[in-house]
């Protein structure tokens, strides 16, 4: 009981820490916690480390919500611990981050709502009441991670399958579909934001065509991507110096032409 509690209490931490800072929500660092309350520091870095390879590149983009790593690692690495092996910490933690993931998906959809209370907050000037909503968020982030630990911890790995299996299909369904759409919408805005020059969307249909085209991976494409972009950045570079270079050079020619009518 206490060390379900102390392990739902980390997790709660690092939803906190996830719409902060962003500094203890990595694998490594939660597992590693998990192992040290459970009294078995060795295995819990053991998991954390295998979390963190598979889920290094795991994170939100524009409005995409990942699977939860935080409650996948915390209670995949409980569970690992109690019966003794990685690979059942992996094969736990996945199923996890993807169910909580759909809680993730509701909970941000929830809170855009307090968008709208906290406009007609700020126009009264009452700032203070403005920071106020803003645990709203922040315990409801609490809870969607350190409830379902808690649950999974205490009553083991089979609270896990009979919430599934209790949620309607429809629920299920629509949740699976509006996953499906929000990364689509994530990675439009995130490009709205980045991509303002026309001639940027040359790097995105290059990298497009490496990947699909010639199945190269995210590593590769990188590599591929730095030489390019610090040879674009240079001629950026060389090109805003001598516009500003001609622009001096008139701003001269204009002074001597004055001085010569005075």
């Amino acid at each position: 009981m206490v060390t379900s509690l102390l392990v739902s209490l980390w997790a709660g931490i690092c939803a906190i820490d996830d719409i902060g800072t962003q500094m203890i929500r990595r694998p490594l660092l939660i597992s590693t916690v998990v192992g040290l309350i459970m009294g078995d520091l060795q295995t819990g870095l053991l998991i954390g480390a295998t979390l963190e390879v598979m889920w290094m590149g795991v994170g939100n983009v524009g409005a995409y919500s990942a699977p939860d790593i935080i409650t996948g690692s915390a209670i995949g690495t409980a569970l690992g611990i109690l019966s003794g092996g990685t690979a059942t910490a992996v094969a736990l933690a996945v199923p996890t981050s993807l169910l909580a993931q759909q809680l993730l998906i509701l909970y941000r959809s929830g809170i855009v709502y307090l968008n709208p209370i906290a406009n007609r907050i700020a126009e009264t000037g009452n700032f203070k009441k403005v920071f106020r909503i803003q645990y709203v968020p922040m315990i409801f982030a609490f809870l969607i991670r350190a409830v379902p630990t808690f649950l999974a911890i205490y009553f083991g790995a089979g609270a896990i399958d009979k919430a599934v299996e209790a949620l309607p299909d429809s629920i299920m369904d629509g949740l699976s579909i509006a996953g499906s759409i929000i990364p689509a919408v994530g990675i439009g805005l995130l490009m709205l934001m980045m991509i303002k020059k026309g001639e940027l969307w040359v790097f995105l249909i290059a990298g497009f065509a490496l990947a699909v085209y010639l199945d190269l991976s995210v590593l590769p494409i990188t590599l591929i991507a730095l030489p390019l972009a610090y040879l674009y950045d240079l001629a950026t570079r060389e090109k805003e110096t001598k516009a500003e270079s001609k622009s001096q050079d008139s701003d001269d020619f204009d002074d001597d032409e004055e001085d010569y009518d005075l």
